[in-house]
């Protein structure tokens, strides 16, 4: 099998890691916080101090990275020069379709190639391999890692080969989970305080007119106020909300909603909730509401 390069193992990254391993992929792995490689390294792969060396001989690179800025650093002129012209680069980071952009012309003058694949789903889903993937590029390209998306998700749908496009499609999802997760925390605000039980709320709604994951996973944690362990930081939730503006302001696009959020979201972070999951701007609902867990 394919030699892959994979930088970034966060609680997704790991996952994605780790299945590859176990369907007999050889791994040279790379992550800035050497202490998150050995669950990785005790499945045999190799962990490499400097991402240059890691992506040398790999036929793939794939990254899992927090943002913008981390993609490029570490995806920097000396790792790409270290990597054969026949070289991939599957970006799965969630990221700016500018950056994307500035990303593809940046490989192309190295000849590099450079695919967009970003995902859905959450840590468990990352784990086992049932993973949403979005996926741009060159057809050629695509149809070479195959192999490795069939192994990380359970779906890929093509957005066609120009790699932003699937990180506006990824930007426009994250969208919609964040207006439900604000939705159910309104609506949930709502029915405590005249005096109904949430619970059988939820009940009701996510076996009939909501049942679907979105309104039954994240509602339940709403209601069970289990915002950490993060499976989807709110730091994360709130550069993406930050990213969907950004790419709305550049198309011409008004997106009242999203500024709505983005103000949730800034909310909960100067209250001292970065680390939490991302659901937890249902606290700052209650608070606007006159209700407390305390």
């Amino acid at each position: 099998m394919e030699t892959v390069a994979f930088f970034g193992l966060g609680e997704m990254g790991q996952g994605m890691a780790l299945c590859l391993l176990e369907s007999g992929y050889r791994l040279r792995v790379y992550n800035r916080t050497p202490n998150k490689t050995i669950s990785v390294a005790e499945k045999g792969a190799e962990v490499f101090e400097n991402p240059i060396a890691a992506a040398q001989t790999a036929g793939v690179l794939v990254t899992m990275l927090s943002d913008d800025n981390a993609v490029m650093e570490v995806v920097n002129d000396e790792v790409l020069q270290a990597m054969s012209g026949d070289s991939i680069h599957l970006s799965m980071s969630t990221i700016s379709p500018a950056a994307a952009q500035m990303l593809d012309q940046h490989h192309r003058e190295h000849g590099v190639k450079y695919l967009a694949c970003p995902v859905f789903g959450r840590p468990d889903a990352a784990r086992a391999g049932n993973l949403w993937l979005c996926l741009a590029g060159e057809e050629a390209s695509k149809e070479k890692v195959t192999p490795l998306l069939d192994v990380m998700g359970q779906g890929v749908y093509d957005f066609g080969n120009d790699p932003a496009a699937a990180n506006v499609v990824k930007l426009a999802g994250n969208f919609l989970i964040a207006s439900s997760i604000e939705a159910i925390a309104e609506a949930f605000t709502l029915v405590e305080k005249s005096g109904v039980d949430p619970a059988l709320v939820h009940g009701l709604l996510t076996q009939t007119l909501f049942a679907c994951p979105i309104y039954q996973n994240y509602g339940k944690m709403i209601l069970d106020k289990s915002y950490k362990p993060a499976g989807f930081s709110l730091t994360l939730g709130s550069k993406d909300i930050r990213l969907l503006r950004d790419t709305a302001r550049n198309s011409q696009v008004p997106m009242p909603l999203a500024g709505l959020l983005e103000d949730r979201f800034l909310r909960s972070l100067a209250n001292g909730r970065a680390e939490m999951d991302w659901t937890a701007i249902a606290i700052d609902q209650r608070e606007s509401a006159g209700l407390s867990d305390n």
